[in-house]
């Protein structure tokens, strides 16, 4: 089974190929360029330097969101043009599980942080079985810091962040979460195209796809331009 991810959820562009249990290649940049500019030529550079004929995938796994919607709609639509072409299907995978997926095995409880700005983060818990399968424990989300802080201390295991929202959130980090905690290190601490090939091959083994046509990425809220219309529009008395 061949799976091409492709990540564009943050400020990291990714894209990878996983052929069972094997990471072919993967091609990984946190520089500040739009993705626009970067994942088709990422691509195209993985394609040569593995030799890779893209009518050889068999699905195409994309973080799907939550994260930037810029992003997520670049990458969406990079996926979505891809399978619709090569008429193979596309696994949307959730963004947060997919950061949460880097840590595979840790012993601790897993606590992806993505900023998503006002005070708010997109986030969930997981956890690894001892058998190896990855569990779920809080799906994914976007709440206030405090909210999953406050789970983390309810739920009374030692955590490990990871996700671009650490070293924003690294004080209050500090302040408020009271079970131990630790910070996954830098090459484990942002998306990875791989991860999203890795667990959208479970997913697709498991039957969980869809056609190309019928892909669309998960905001989990609001933009920011739709919220501030939504405010205007309660302020003028038309919602």
């Amino acid at each position: 089974m061949k799976i091409l991810g492709i990540d564009g959820s943050g400020l990291v562009a990714s894209v990878a190929i996983v052929e069972d249990d094997n990471l072919i290649g993967e091609y990984t940049t946190g520089y500040k360029k739009t993705h626009s500019q970067t994942l088709l030529p990422m691509l195209d550079e993985l394609k040569k330097m593995v030799e890779l004929d893209l009518n050889s995938i068999d699905a195409i796994a994309v973080a799907a969101g939550p994260g930037s919607f810029t992003g997520l709609r670049i990458a969406s639509a990079t996926a979505k043009g891809l399978g619709l072409s090569l008429g193979c299907p596309i696994v949307s995978v959730p963004t947060v599980d997919a950061l949460a997926y880097n840590l595979w095995g840790q012993e601790t409880i897993i606590c992806p942080i993505m900023d998503a700005r006002r005070g708010q983060v997109y986030t969930g818990l997981y956890s690894f079985e001892s058998n190896g399968d990855f569990k779920v424990v809080q799906p994914q989300c976007a709440v206030d810091f405090n909210e999953i802080a406050e789970a983390i201390n309810t739920n009374g295991q030692p955590v490990t962040f990871l996700g671009d929202g650490v070293p924003v959130f690294k004080d209050k980090i500090s302040e408020i979460v009271k079970v131990p905690y630790k910070f996954a290190p830098a090459h484990l601490n942002r998306q990875h195209a791989s991860s999203v090939a890795a667990l959208g091959a479970i997913y697709y083994a498991n039957g969980d796809c869809e056609p190309a046509a019928d892909h669309r990425p998960e905001y989990l809220r609001l933009s920011q331009a739709e919220r501030e219309r939504m405010e205007q529009m309660k302020k003028e008395g038309k919602a």
